[in-house]
């Protein structure tokens, strides 16, 4: 069966000479509010591009293993994976391996779109 394409949608509104933003689920779904477009600006960084193109290409079986692919502090990479959990761009599945248990990230999307309303 072929799997159901996932996208998300960002639009930003001018209101009355400045932009407000909110993101949303393409289907109508659940809606986001950024609150600024610095948060924008945070979730859209070349740092969260290069880990997103890692999560579907490399497919890394924990955030641990993605932060030494990416080279990064875990924490850092933990921060932004829960951030992009938080979005819907990634899917946190815990795995038991032995006495431990891990998440591993899985990227949910394969498309986003921006739109800027003026």
């Amino acid at each position: 069966m072929a799997e159901k394409s996932k996208t998300r949608e960002i639009t930003i509104i001018d209101e009355g000479g400045t932009f407000s933003s909110f993101f949303r689920r393409f289907a109508g779904e659940k809606e986001y509010d950024f609150g600024s477009l610095a948060m924008l600006r945070k979730l859209l960084s070349n740092e969260k591009a290069r880990l997103l193109h890692f999560l579907k290409t490399k497919k890394p079986k924990s955030i641990y293993a993605l932060a030494k692919m990416l080279k990064r502090d875990f924490k850092s990479v933990n921060d932004d994976i829960k951030l992009l959990e938080k979005f819907g761009f990634v899917d946190l599945v815990a795995e038991k391996s032995g006495n431990r248990k891990r998440l591993r990230p899985i990227l949910i999307i394969n498309s986003l779109y921006i739109n800027l309303k003026i």
